[in-house]
């Protein structure tokens, strides 16, 4: 019997075994091995502060980046004096997590989650099958008080618990390449590239992000029938940075969530966290530290109702994870709904972030993980000059999606 079952061992499921098993509760992490999520893996510093997270985890850091529109202009936007954006390699942060809570006496284990039960009282069993186990195999079966779900956003644990929801999501896919030397063709080290073009993702973005000796070039998009695969096999021809010149290390794919699920729990004795949870930021599509921020809550709230003996307070994770973070949510929703529209849109998107107040507010916004409350002039300043560009838009016809069909599966 277990207090806590914790399945996934991604940052928000290796966060909140850690953080239960320093509390002193019996906690077994679960967690297929060999799942590595496509990630730009882009950490702000706060992360490292609030999760105890070493710097030298840290495969660099970048201090600008670079937005590239439609018609190929360029906008930089420098973090600032002091400033600077973390990037980890997720096969290596994400071993480090759970290696952690495994340390700090969590029971870690290799296996896939394939069912919850329950017994004649109606405590829960999960039931799993270990890494190498023969398919058909008997699973392993153990108890548990509470079990937490942070397996993605296709859960099983959310399946087999909660209420039906089809979370929109995008289809992300990204190549992880051996880097090329510094300069080559424009590349730079500490910078993260940003592309807001239509042939690369029709509704998302494409990215390189450098990780020092590697980089991760990808795209994401929730478009049926766009070939993810061939938008990243264009962008790293047209970067000259193909297979040739930078060997292929790996590649991954995933669906990413697009909003919060609106229930995380059973009631009873199950809440889910992370991607499972619906917990990545719209438009940016940055989740580590959003990921561990819900797993800690998923944690805080499920430890609480096992002291307490109250399965109401597993409902507090969600509650807690939106007071703090919903705002920025639905901003970030908005601004993907109306900018990634069309070309043109992306356009005057882009455009936008040559301003000066904006990007000084944005990157305000990134490293403190909140809305910046204070130079309300600024604010002023940028609804005008936002306002401006969305009249533009709708005069020129810029809000008609230009045969967009969002919402609907791309194809890796």
């Amino acid at each position: 019997m277990f207090d806590m079952v914790v399945v996934g061992g991604g940052p928000s499921g290796a966060t909140a075994a850690n953080d239960l098993a320093l509390q002193g509760f019996k906690v077994m992490l679960l967690d297929r091995m060999g799942r590595i999520k496509p990630c730009g893996g882009a950490v702000p510093p706060r992360l490292l502060k609030d999760f105890d997270v070493p710097l030298d985890l840290l495969c660099t850091t970048a201090n600008s980046a670079r937005m590239i529109s439609p018609k190929d202009n360029k906008v930089d936007m420098p973090v600032g004096e002091g400033g600077w954006v973390g990037m980890v390699d997720r096969d290596v942060f994400d071993e480090w997590l759970r290696a952690r809570a495994a340390k700090n006496g969590a029971d870690r284990r290799d296996g896939t989650f394939e069912a919850l039960e329950r017994d004649a009282d109606g405590t829960a069993i999960v039931c799993y099958r270990p890494k190498g186990a023969p398919r058909g195999s008997d699973p392993v079966k153990v108890k548990t008080r509470i079990l937490i779900g942070c397996d993605g956003c296709n859960s099983a644990v959310a399946r087999a618990a909660l209420p039906d929801e089809k979370l929109p999501f995008v289809a992300a896919y990204h190549e992880v390449v051996e880097s090329p030397p510094e300069g080559f063709k424009g590349f730079e080290g500490n910078r993260c590239d940003v592309f807001y073009q239509g042939k690369h993702s029709p509704d998302f973005y494409a990215w390189v992000f450098p990780h020092g000796s590697k980089t991760s070039i990808g795209t994401g998009s929730a478009v049926q029938g766009f070939e993810l695969r061939k938008a990243v096999a264009k962008l790293r021809d047209e970067l000259g940075m193909a297979e040739d010149t930078c060997k292929t290390v790996r590649v991954e794919g995933a669906p990413i969530p697009l909003r919060p699920r609106k229930k995380w729990d059973n009631g009873k004795d199950v809440v889910v966290a992370g991607d499972a949870a619906g917990t990545v930021a719209p438009a940016s599509g940055e989740g580590i530290f959003y990921a561990m921020t819900a797993g800690r809550e998923a944690a805080r709230a499920a430890a609480e109702a096992l002291k307490t003996g109250d399965a109401s307070k597993l409902a507090l994770a969600r509650k807690r994870f939106l007071k703090g973070h919903g705002t920025v949510f639905t901003v970030l929703g908005i601004m993907q709904w109306w900018w990634y529209r069309s070309d043109t849109m992306r356009e005057k998107f882009v455009k936008l972030c040559m301003d000066k107040d904006i990007q000084e507010l944005t990157w305000e916004a990134y490293m403190n993980k909140e809305l910046v409350k204070r130079k309300p002039l600024a604010h002023v300043r940028i609804f005008l000059k936002d306002s401006v560009q969305l009249v533009t838009g709708i005069l020129s016809g810029g809000g008609i999606r230009e045969g967009n069909t969002a919402g609907k599966r791309a194809q890796v």
